[in-house]
């Protein structure tokens, strides 16, 4: 009989357990990187350069409805920038901006979200960028969520973030390339996002 009981017990724990488990991944989702843009803007003199990142990675966990168990991680080579200009490129993983060899990644990871209106957050958290951490607060906004069409028990969440960052704050741009006079402090950042998980 206590034998029994015993085996009993441990079978609830396990069941509740299990339960926990499933609940805590409930809100996690995977990147489409095929539907995912990371896009930056910049001043050159008096004209615009307009680039992005062809290779990002990330860990996603988010429920509006629960938004003290959710969680943003999103990690950017640096290696994978691209402004259509095979010189620029190079000029901006060298030494005089990113130093991609000594600091190949760009990272964010969440610490909280902040709810401001219909479908419209802002995810705090810390963006590390070359050897400097800085807290950022990043606006976004739901585009949109539906079963997808063609994946049946899939469901679609697209997320569109907005931002500007100074560029000098995290030390891109040294000796002659720390003066705004030719390459503007000011970077606008745009991700459009797609993200999807079964069930």
């Amino acid at each position: 009989m206590k034998t029994t009981i015993k085996h009993l017990g441990i079978f609830l724990v396990f069941a509740v357990f299990a339960g926990n488990t499933s609940a805590q991944n409930s809100n996690q989702w995977m990147l489409d990187k095929d539907h995912t843009s990371v896009n930056f803007a910049v001043n050159h003199f008096f004209s615009t350069v307009n680039g992005n990142f062809t290779e990002f990675s990330g860990n996603f966990q988010f429920d509006p409805d629960n938004l003290k168990a959710s969680s943003f991680e999103f990690t950017i080579p640096v290696s994978a920038i691209f402004t259509n200009n095979e010189k620029r490129d190079k000029h901006l993983k060298s030494e005089d901006f990113f130093n991609a060899s000594k600091y190949p990644n760009i990272k964010f990871k969440s610490t909280g979200f902040e709810k401001q209106g219909k479908n419209k957050y802002i995810v705090n958290g810390n963006l590390i960028i070359k050897d400097v951490t800085k807290k950022v607060a990043i606006p976004f906004e739901i585009t949109g969520e539906m079963e997808h069409p063609m994946m049946k028990g899939t469901t679609i969440l697209g997320l569109s973030f907005k931002t500007s960052l100074d560029r000098s704050a995290y030390g891109v741009g040294t000796g002659d390339w720390a003066s705004d006079m030719v390459v503007g402090d000011n970077v606008d950042i745009a991700v459009n996002m797609e993200l999807n998980k079964k069930g």
